[in-house]
């Protein structure tokens, strides 16, 4: 992109919390729920003369994600009729907020936030059948938060792309962390819609698009960068006027961005405060000093923690911090061990061979942490090598015994002893003149093709390190 044009991206996420009820009445909340239809009741289906009731646990859900952006709460709060009619809205108008959110500002990854407000989901059309579609109503009055940032300008197309989708990647973290929803994309439970604008002032916005719906992070991210090129090809050869305000979609197949309808503004939905709910001030119900105390460890503490306390890898620490299970039981063995360097091999053993047999089979399990921590040891104090500590590890997985018990009955210990590697490194000595010669002519890296058969000779017992040292010493 050229620098003449600036992109600028803002993004509206939605995402389903976890509650036993729906928003404004008793039914189930099963996002799991396969037949159509039966989580339902005459509130959520608007049944003339039904009144709804505030669901207090969705209002905390969302307190908690504002204290966890470093929003502000807001004291008054109330919920706003959002008018407009569409087949999978029963009321021919949303409950949601407009003008006193729950959460006003905060930031997360390079994004200022402008409000977080919380909202009943709307039904689920059904489009696959043939010349008619259906309607799910068991969706319909679900929970939903809704998350605005800023506007942010970036440098190009690319950069704005990829941090949109990390900004929607630590989102989902967050929620994960807090407990508060699963934010399952494939299951629609968070949706991401971004709106998108080129101008040639960095200072001003261009004309808008909203392109909504996108149920992954990979669409996120392309679905942004093939938008941003769109307008910014029609910017460079004169035919701006072509970019409209509009809702656009995203074509997984064709990989492209398609027009839906003309952008309503908030004047279209006509909204006023809902009548038939009480207005509310949050400082008065919840304790929020303590529900702060509360706040679980969140994503990036964990990554400046483990940086500091463990000094592993940048990508070891995103493994844990993605699984929070498998962070755990990092933890745990980590616990067990004396040094940094004893906590990185395992580490290294754990992201690159646990996870790797974990890939090929579903089912294993971790070892305890006392069996992996004394696998470690048995490494760092060159009393096993690194080949054999990968062949008892896929042992531990599917039986948790003893690594060193292992090591002894199957004799796998290493061995560094002069007195009984000498005499084995005589015979491959002896064995091998050809080799022997080449490595006294000046050809030193023939000398490992000698420690590798020596490796072969004792099932890989030997100490590498120490054959190596006693073999330069014998040929000299």
């Amino acid at each position: 992109m050229e620098e003449k044009y600036y992109p600028t991206i803002g993004l509206e996420i939605h995402a389903e919390l976890k509650t036993s009820t729906k928003m404004f009445c008793g039914c189930k909340n099963d996002p799991d729920e396969e037949k159509p239809n039966v989580n339902i009741c005459p509130v959520c289906m608007a049944h003339p003369g039904t009144l709804p009731v505030i669901n207090k646990k969705a209002i905390e859900n969302v307190i908690r994600v504002g204290l966890a952006l470093g929003g502000d709460i807001a004291d008054f709060t109330e919920f706003d009729r959002k008018n407009y009619f569409y087949p999978d809205i029963p009321k021919g108008y949303q409950i949601s907020q407009y003008k006193y959110p729950i959460v006003l500002g905060g930031h997360l990854a390079n994004f200022d936030i402008t409000r977080v407000h919380l909202e009943e989901d709307t039904a689920n059309n059904k489009h696959d059948r043939g010349n008619f579609s259906l309607i799910d109503f068991n969706r319909a009055g679900v929970p939903l938060m809704e998350l605005v940032t800023e506007p942010h300008t970036f440098k190009n197309a690319e950069d704005a792309a990829k941090s949109a989708s990390n900004f929607a990647k630590e989102l989902q973290l967050i929620l994960w962390y807090l407990e508060v929803s699963e934010a399952n994309m494939e299951k629609g439970e968070m949706r991401v819609e971004a709106n998108i604008s080129v101008s040639k002032d960095q200072n001003e916005l261009g004309t808008k698009v909203e392109v909504k719906n996108l149920n992954s992070f990979k669409s996120v991210e392309k679905a942004i960068k093939f938008e941003l090129e769109r307008m910014l090809e029609l910017s460079e050869n004169g035919k701006s006027s072509e970019i409209v305000q509009e809702t656009r979609g995203w074509d997984e197949e064709k990989q492209k961005t398609f027009s839906q309808r003309k952008k309503e503004s908030s004047q279209d939905y006509r909204y006023f405060p809902e009548p038939d709910l009480p207005k509310m001030k949050l400082h008065e119900i919840f304790d929020l000093k303590e529900m702060r105390g509360k706040l679980p460890e969140l994503p990036e503490a964990k990554r400046a923690r483990y940086r500091k306390d463990f000094g592993i890898k940048d990508e070891d620490i995103e493994s844990y911090i993605n699984d929070r299970e498998l962070g755990k039981w990092f933890e745990e063995v980590a616990k067990k061990l004396s040094n940094k360097d004893s906590i990185k091999i395992l580490s290294n053993y754990i992201t690159s061979d646990y996870l790797g047999l974990k890939r090929t089979n579903l089912d294993l399990r971790c070892p305890s942490a006392e069996s992996f921590a004394e696998l470690v040891n048995l490494v760092s104090e060159s009393k096993i090598s690194s080949r054999v500590a990968k062949d008892i590890l896929a042992m531990i997985v599917l039986k948790d015994e003893s690594p060193l018990k292992i090591a002894i009955d199957m004799n796998l210990l290493q061995i560094s002893d002069e007195k009984i590697l000498k005499p084995i490194i005589q015979e491959i000595i002896n064995a091998n003149p050809k080799v022997v010669a080449d490595y006294k002519s000046g050809q030193q890296s023939s000398i490992m093709s000698l420690v590798g058969q020596i490796m072969k000779e004792t099932n890989g017992s030997a100490n590498p390190e120490k054959t190596k040292q006693i073999l330069q010493d014998m040929l000299k």
